[in-house]
């Protein structure tokens, strides 16, 4: 099985650590080479310790998701012979307690915008059969216990 690698460094930018003042910023590389700005949230840490220009790990998560069910949905279109001309989406992620108290992303919700091309176009029932097969087939979803959701317009 194939092996996945990203490497996150931080370094401790001043003398205020131990004070809980410093700067969360940090880099994600990945192995293909491309090196990601990231930061605690500012939901979570807030400015000037966290940058929100920066992807912090609770929209990567949303991202990762998202970008999983895109690609299996869109593989999983075109052996169906649907030819997909684009897909955006705008997912958002919800925090909540769990039952031990501690947050965590509790729910994701899906908000794909697809534009089909050629003369076939999938009915209300087909394109709900295709997300619930991309959700069950992400690798990403079956790795998690985060609820997530479809909510896609039926054309």
């Amino acid at each position: 099985m194939p092996e996945y690698k990203a490497t996150i460094e931080w370094k401790n930018p001043g003398p205020d650590f131990l004070k809980g003042r410093y700067s969360r910023e940090h880099t994600w590389t990945f192995d293909g080479g491309l090196t990601v700005p990231a930061s605690s949230s500012p939901h979570v840490v807030p400015v000037p310790w966290s940058n929100p220009a920066n992807v912090d790990p609770e929209e990567a998560f949303i991202a990762s998701l998202s970008s999983c069910h895109m690609l299996t949905f869109i593989w999983l279109a075109g052996k169906a012979g649907l030819l997909v001309e684009s897909y955006r989406d705008e997912a958002t992620g919800v925090m909540a307690k769990n039952e031990r108290g501690a947050f965590w992303v509790s729910k994701v919700t899906l908000h794909p915008q697809i534009v089909w091309g050629g003369d076939k176009v999938p009915t209300a029932e087909e394109l709900d059969q295709l997300h619930h097969r991309s959700h069950e087939e992400c690798f990403i979803a079956n790795s998690v216990k985060t609820e997530v959701s479809v909510s896609a317009p039926l054309s």
